[in-house]
Order: C-alpha cells, then sequence, then structure tokens
C-alpha cells in the first residue's frame, strides 16, 4: 500500500509527499522495498536535495551495504549531473557486482565524462567483470570522444572475449567508425554483422542523416530502401534519425517523412512516440515554416519536456520571442510539466533578446530552487542573459560565485558583457585575470575582448592582445578575429595600415572585413577605399542590399548625389529592398517595437522631441556642431556605447514616455 502511494506521488512529482509518507510508515514490513520507490521518484525528478534526502534513510535502515541500493544510488546521483557522488557510493560499496559496475561507467558516460569510464572499464576488465553491456557502453564512449585508437583497442578485446557475434555491440562499434570518420571501415563491420536489426541499419543512417548536405541525405535514404529490401521495416529512430537531412532545400524529403509518419502512427496514433514528434516539430522550425511546426505540436497527443522545449527553441529561433515566453509559462501553468536544466538554458536567450530581466530573474531563482544552478551551462546562459540585459552587477555575482567551476565560455561571456556596455577596461582586465588562471581562451575569447577594445579605441591594447593571442596561446586568425583588428586600426583613422592588415591576413577578406574598413573609411572620409571596400562587398555579397544601402548613405554625406542615385537605380533594377531595422523595449509587461522611419507609435512624437533635447544636451556637451553626424551616432547607440551616462539617459527618457502615455490610457 505504502509502496503504491509513493508511486502515485511519483507521478504527480509531489515530493514531499512522498518522502513524509515514507519517513512516517519506513519501519514497516520491507524497508527496502519502499527505500527503492523512493530512490525512484529521486531520479525521475533529478533532485540532488531529495537524492541526498533518500541517501540518509538508507543510511538510517542501515541498507547501505545493500547492493541494489547502492545502484539505485548511483543511478540517481548521475541522473542529477553528480557521478563524482555516484563514484563515493560506490566506492562504500563492500561487494560490487557487474551492475553496479556498469551502472557507474553509465552514470559518467551519460554526464559526458569520459575519462573516468574508461579507466573504470580497465579495472573491471582485469577483475574479470566484465559483459556484453559493459562493452557496448565503452564503445558509446569511444565514438562520443571521436577516438579511434581506443574504438580499435575495445574492437580487439571484444573479439577476445567472444562478444564478436553480439549485435548490439556490433552496432556500437559501427558507430564508434562512423564518428571517426572511418564510413569504408564502418560498412565493412557493418557487412559482417550476422543478423541485422533495425538498430544496425540505424547507426549508418543517422550518421549520414546528422551531416546534412544533399548527397549525405541521399545516401540515407538509399540505405533506408536497402533496409527495407533486407526485409526490416524502418521504425520511429529511423525516421528520425532522417529528419535532421531535411532542410529548406530539400523540404521534400520532409514532407514524405511526415506522410509516413501519419500512415504508420508514429505520432498521432495509439504507437505515438515523442522522440519522432519532437523531430518533426524541429525540422519545421528549422525551415521557417513556424506556424507547421507549431500545428505539429499542437496534434501531439503526447507531449513531455523535450516536445516543449523544441517548440520553444523554433520560437527563439525564428526571432519570435514573446511566443517562447508564453509558451515556456503555459507548459508550466496549464500542464504541470517542470523545466529541466536543458529548457531553461533554452528560454534564457529570448530573455536576453527582450532585454527583460525580469523573467531571467525568475528563471533564475527557479534554478536555485531546483538545484540546477550548479550546472556550467545554465550560470553560462544567466551571465549571458544578464549582461545583455544591462544588469553586469547581476552577472559579475554569479561569475565570481567560487563554488562552481568556470569554463571558457564562462569568462568570454562576462568579458563580452562588458564590451558591449561600454566598459574595455573591466573586459581586458577580466582577460587577463583568465590568462594568468588554467583556463585557456579561445577564438570567442579573442573575439569579445577585442570587440571590446574596438568600442573603447584602445588601439594599442588592441595590437598587444592580438599577438598575444596569436602567439602565446595558438589562436589562428579568424574571419571574425581579423574584422576586429581592421575595425581597431580603421576607427583611430590608420586607415593604411587597415588596408596592409587585410592584404597580410591568414585567411581570405570576408563581408564583415571590408564592412569594417567601409565603415572607417566613411567615418574619416577616405573616398577611396570607401570605393575599394564597396566593390570588394559587391563582389561576395551582389545580392545583399544592406551593402548598396551603407555605400549611399556614404555618399549622401559627402553630397555626391549622382552616385547616390545610380546605386539606388541599381537597387531598384535588381528588386532589392533593405528589411528596415527594428529596436525594443520592454515596460509593464508591454514590449514597443521602434522601426526605421516608422512614425506609427503612439507616443512617436513625444519620443522625437525627446530625442532633439538630447541631441541639443550633446551638441551642448561635445561642442559637436554637425547635426547631422549627432542624429547618426544616437541612432547607433546600441552599438557606440561612447557614454554611458547618455546610454543610461536616453533609454531612462524614453521609458518616462512610455510610462506616462501608458498612465493616461
Amino acid at each position: 500500500m505504502l509502496a503504491s502511494y509513493i508511486g502515485i506521488c511519483s507521478q504527480l512529482k509531489t515530493i514531499r509527499n512522498a518522502l513524509c509518507l515514507y519517513c512516517t510508515a519506513a519501519t514497516t514490513t520491507g524497508p527496502s522495498v519502499h527505500a527503492i520507490h523512493l530512490l525512484q521518484l529521486a531520479v525521475e525528478v533529478q533532485s540532488l536535495r531529495f537524492v541526498r534526502r533518500s541517501h540518509a534513510v538508507v543510511w538510517t535502515l542501515g541498507l547501505q551495504h545493500d547492493t541494489f541500493c547502492g545502484t539505485k544510488l548511483i543511478n540517481a546521483y548521475s541522473a542529477c549531473g553528480f557521478p563524482f557522488e555516484a563514484h563515493a557510493v560506490f566506492h562504500s560499496m563492500p561487494r560490487k557486482n557487474v551492475f553496479v559496475w556498469n551502472c557507474l561507467i553509465s552514470g559518467y558516460a551519460k554526464n559526458r565524462i569520459f575519462g573516468e569510464p574508461l579507466l573504470l572499464f580497465s579495472q573491471m576488465y582485469r577483475e574479470g567483470m566484465s559483459d556484453n553491456y559493459t562493452f557496448a557502453t565503452v564503445s558509446k564512449v569511444a565514438a562520443d570522444i571521436g577516438s579511434l585508437e581506443t574504438g580499435k583497442s575495445i574492437h580487439c578485446l571484444i573479439t577476445k572475449t567472444g562478444f564478436g557475434h553480439d549485435t548490439v555491440i556490433l552496432n556500437s562499434l559501427v558507430s564508434v567508425y562512423c564518428k571517426c570518420k572511418k564510413l569504408r571501415d564502418a560498412h565493412d563491420l557493418f557487412e559482417e554483422i550476422t543478423h541485422k536489426t533495425a538498430g544496425s541499419w540505424n547507426v549508418l543512417i543517422s550518421e549520414y542523416g546528422e551531416r546534412g548536405d544533399y548527397l549525405s541525405s541521399q545516401k540515407a535514404y538509399d540505405l533506408v530502401k536497402q533496409m527495407s529490401d533486407y526485409g526490416v521495416k524502418p521504425d520511429a529512430f529511423t525516421v528520425a534519425s532522417l529528419l535532421p537531412s531535411c532542410s529548406i532545400e530539400n523540404a521534400i524529403h520532409g514532407r514524405e517523412l511526415h506522410t509516413f509518419i501519419i500512415k504508420h502512427g508514429l505520432i498521432y496514433g495509439s504507437g505515438s512516440d515523442l522522440h519522432v514528434g519532437s523531430c518533426l516539430v524541429h525540422m519545421y522550425a528549422k525551415g521557417h515554416s513556424i506556424n507547421l511546426a507549431r500545428r505539429v505540436f499542437d496534434l501531439l497527443k503526447y507531449k513531455n519536456i523535450i516536445s516543449w522545449t523544441v517548440m520553444i527553441a523554433g520560437y527563439i529561433e525564428n526571432t519570435i520571442f514573446e511566443e517562447a515566453l508564453t509558451l515556456f509559462r503555459s507548459m508550466q501553468e496549464r500542464e504541470g510539466i517542470i523545466p529541466n536544466r536543458v529548457c531553461l538554458i533554452t528560454v534564457l536567450p529570448a530573455c536576453a533578446a527582450l532585454a527583460n530581466p525580469v523573467h531571467g530573474r525568475e528563471i533564475h531563482a527557479f534554478a536555485i530552487r531546483s538545484d540546477f544552478i550548479y550546472d556550467v551551462a545554465l550560470r553560462n546562459a544567466l551571465i549571458d542573459m544578464y549582461c545583455k540585459c544591462g544588469s553586469l552587477k547581476c552577472a559579475r555575482n554569479i561569475f565570481d560565485d567560487d563554488s562552481c567551476i568556470k569554463d571558457v565560455i564562462s569568462w568570454s561571456s562576462m568579458i563580452a558583457g562588458y564590451g558591449l556596455h561600454g566598459k574595455p577596461e573591466e573586459a581586458i582586465l577580466l582577460f587577463y585575470k583568465m590568462c594568468e588562471s588554467e583556463v585557456h581562451p579561445d577564438y570567442i575569447t579573442s573575439v569579445a575582448v577585442l570587440s571590446a577594445c574596438v568600442r573603447g579605441g584602445l588601439v594599442d591594447k588592441g595590437v598587444e592582445i592580438y599577438n598575444l593571442l596569436v602567439t602565446d596561446y595558438g589562436i589562428v586568425p579568424t574571419v571574425e578575429i581579423c574584422s576586429c583588428m581592421v575595425d581597431i586600426l580603421g576607427r583611430a583613422g590608420q586607415l593604411e595600415d587597415a588596408l596592409d592588415f587585410i592584404w597580410t591576413m591568414p585567411v581570405n577578406a570576408g563581408p564583415s572585413v571590408w564592412g569594417a574598413l567601409l565603415n572607417a573609411s566613411f567615418i574619416h572620409g577616405n573616398l577611396k577605399l570607401q570605393d575599394l571596400a564597396y566593390k570588394s562587398l559587391l563582389e561576395l555579397e551582389p545580392e545583399n542590399p544592406s551593402t548598396y544601402v551603407s555605400f549611399s548613405n556614404s555618399h549622401a554625406c559627402s553630397g555626391r548625389w549622382d552616385i547616390v542615385a545610380e546605386t539606388r537605380l541599381q537597387m531598384k533594377e535588381r528588386g532589392m529592398r533593405k528589411v528596415p531595422g527594428c529596436s525594443w523595449i520592454s515596460l509593464n509587461g508591454k514590449v514597443h517595437y521602434f522601426y526605421v522611419s516608422d512614425k506609427s507609435h503612439p507616443c512617436s512624437e513625444l519620443i522625437h522631441a525627446a530625442l532633439d533635447s538630447l541631441v541639443l544636451t550633446m551638441r551642448r556637451v561635445y561642442n559637436l556642431m554637425d547635426s547631422e553626424w549627432i542624429y547618426q551616432f544616437f541612432s547607433f547607440w546600441h552599438h557606440i556605447c561612447f557614454n554611458d551616462i547618455l546610454f543610461d539617459d536616453s533609454v531612462q527618457v524614453l521609458r518616462v514616455i512610455l510610462r506616462h502615455e501608458g498612465s493616461k490610457n
């Protein structure tokens, strides 16, 4: 009776009820059975606090040496993302059978910690306790790390120990060769499998499906045809493996798969498959058919946290941020589904894009209550969100918390945040502090710190950091890094040095590089370099309307109206139209949108009046007499944070206007 009630509590996720009920009746007959149910509940809800309480109950009942309870504890800690605590439980067990070993190895593998499983397997093999599940697990580890040498060593041991005819193990080995890009070896081993199952075919099909290009997609479909000819029916995993290859260019395959799914009842019928439904939603969202993705999502008979997360991610990918947050709330309020770490990480970019820290703080609080705050990826997402919302202090508080590790993404996000908000000195100081730590910068860090130098106009420091990155840390300059250097030199007026850098840089100059030179030559009035950069951009992106608009605006400011007319005529003849720029601000739960040259907002006149007042203030403070330049400067304040006070005041004025008008309505 007690076990049944705990099972019901598990389904309802009522942890407190289950724990209280257990504690009041833990002395009844068969306490180990009830402890197992309690641990199973801990695994399902993935709460570290609850796992620790369950662990205490196990110790209280003297079950800490019970093999089955120990296995459940190892599984529970691993499910919460704490495999090292699981390892401590493993060491405390006097008797370890093959299931205990396999549970710990699998826990490390699921948490993507790959060194420990291989060491444990080595020890386990020496004690003669390995089985087919062990070999299948370590083969998957070898595939995940892409180590061909490790995979071959495991292959030799499998042959030596007589497991060379086990289909599941051979499927794992085929996956190893696929992940190591040894497709010929993978096909040869695949042909050696005597009894091919759907899983055998799916390994190869998924490898080609994940590549996404047209040729690989065709090979995947050829394998499906061979699979059917062999007498093996494609299953839900086969379809899910094919769906990622259905891009916009290959949409017909997506519709064919959708038809196959409906015909065989893989998502709408009694045989509903959650994974297939999620993959189908993702396929339509990735192809920018967000309405079709939502229709598929709404028709799913069963939805789990993965289905909701995929739909939320689809909205964010298609820049429909408000709907993403609305769906996130509906998931909890209407369906009672509790977000996991992946869902929280997925939805945080929507808060950042809307510059709305209120929702971000709510997610932060939920992460603390749910013990998710120790997850590095989630902490990085929170740092990025707070930085983009302008709450640098909150971001730095998370970053400075020494209770959790900081990886290269943590450092890069914080450095980028300082650079974004016009604090280049803090960004550079943090970069040097990172160099002193054991975390080495990567190319993302390089772009972040060099962008900070761009915004701060720190030419010498930017050159110094660039040389440090290339010389001491072996960073291979990418197009993004090189464009930062061109921007640094160009904004400082060193246009010839910027051009020399372009000619000598180790990668081919892309649009971002020539775009940086075009902007710099426009600022400093160098018509010769303007023409050179413009022609180079046209060669690289002849159909990009932004290039024509930038070139036209630069000559309009110089009074060369004949070139302006010619450029506009070229755009008209090619049928080009630039998508107007859009900014937005969130206030009292409502998002206000502002487009370029759009005066449809009800507060438009008041906003322009405030803008005129700010321009006069800027002219008085900085003695800038060119009002046209001031207007251009102010329109790009979100790109060039020239002065923090003016930045804050402009946002504050806009908020005051909108709040005043909102109170009147």
